[in-house]
């Protein structure tokens, strides 16, 4: 009996943990001029690596140096650069390595395609660890990799914008990155993370931060326009709109690269890189909630619904009674 697990224990060891500060030193510099890191925030699903593997194989086809780093548990980033196949993580790898009394070396974890270097920094098994935790320490391995002496023009993160806490929020509660491009699209969740990324960006100005938003991509725009109109709203600029096409879906689903020159898709991608390379950081305007419902219809999101309060007997339902009150009441003298 003395094996089984204390369930308390460990529950109280994973709060703990989530409680703790990251202890990743970020240095406190001014940012190089010469390599924009940029982190990239968007809804789970919404488009992110569809984006970045095109973006990062452009901007590599321009003349450009390209480090991309999957920053998300799912470590799903590079599948659609290396076409499907799964890249070896940095975390996992170092828990192998580790076991083994070997050091992680560049090869290990870091593949090359079409000019782009990428990466996976991964994450722990489903309820073994926290995803945030995960990606502080993945961080931290690659700077005992050399992260600050490497030389590249471009070094696009990709994080989990449904979390901007933690490990996740690090590029913005750090001043890791320069600036940071969100993905959305005209949906009411996907604006909804958005919107809650600019409010990380403003907190963390007030503060003293001078990490900024560089602007909105627009992924399967069917041309509604509820991104465009929070674009404008929020104060930032649209870097470019993707448009709902099947064409592209195909592709995707197929591991195809058409962020390139040999493609039809090649100009929208370049037009991209040159926006993002030029995109100053600005502050945000975050919206309020029902600022955010105005921008969609009142049949799309409910946004004229009354809220009507609920009462005890309401709580209680067939065990509601009448109880005898305690309250003195006096007669009228």
């Amino acid at each position: 009996m003395n094996d089984v697990p204390n369930l308390k224990d460990f529950a109280t060891r994973l709060r703990d943990e989530a409680h703790e500060e990251p202890t990743l030193e970020i240095p406190q510099d001014p940012p190089s001029k010469k390599t924009q890191i940029i982190a990239i925030y968007g809804k789970g699903g919404i488009g992110k690596s569809f984006t970045l593997a095109n973006l990062s194989h452009m901007m590599a086809e321009m003349g450009k140096r390209v480090l991309l780093i999957g920053c998300d548990p799912k470590s799903d980033t590079t599948s659609l650069l290396f076409g499907g196949k799964a890249c070896p993580t940095i975390i996992e790898t170092s828990t192998r390595k580790k076991l083994a009394g070997e050091e992680v070396k560049i090869g290990d974890v870091c593949f090359k395609r079409g000019g782009v270097f990428a990466m996976e920094l991964g994450g722990p098994e489903v309820g073994r660890g926290c995803g945030g935790r995960g990606i502080i320490h993945g961080f931290e391995l690659l700077e005992k990799l050399g992260f600050h002496d490497w030389d590249f023009d471009y070094v696009l993160l990709d994080f989990l914008g449904d979390v901007v806490c933690g490990g996740f929020g690090l590029p913005i509660a750090r001043d890791m990155a320069q600036k940071v491009i969100l993905v959305a699209s005209n949906d009411l969740q996907s604006l909804y993370v958005a919107n809650n990324v600019c409010s990380a960006v403003e907190y963390f100005r007030k503060l003293g931060g001078n990490v900024g938003i560089a602007g909105l991509v627009i992924n399967k725009d069917d041309g509604t326009g509820e991104a465009a109109a929070f674009a404008e709203v929020a104060g930032i600029p649209v870097l470019a709109a993707i448009p709902q096409n099947d064409d592209l879906r195909k592709k995707s689903a197929n591991y195809q690269i058409v962020g390139s020159y040999d493609s039809e898709w090649g100009p929208l991608f370049a037009s991209l890189g040159e926006a993002v390379a030029i995109a100053p950081p600005v502050r945000p305007k975050p919206l309020s909630q029902d600022g955010l419902l105005s921008l969609f219809s009142a049949e799309t999101t409910g946004a004229d619904f009354v809220l009507t309060p609920a009462s005890d007997a309401d709580m209680r339902g067939k065990n509601a009674a009448v109880k005898p009150s305690l309250e003195v009441v006096y007669d009228n003298a």
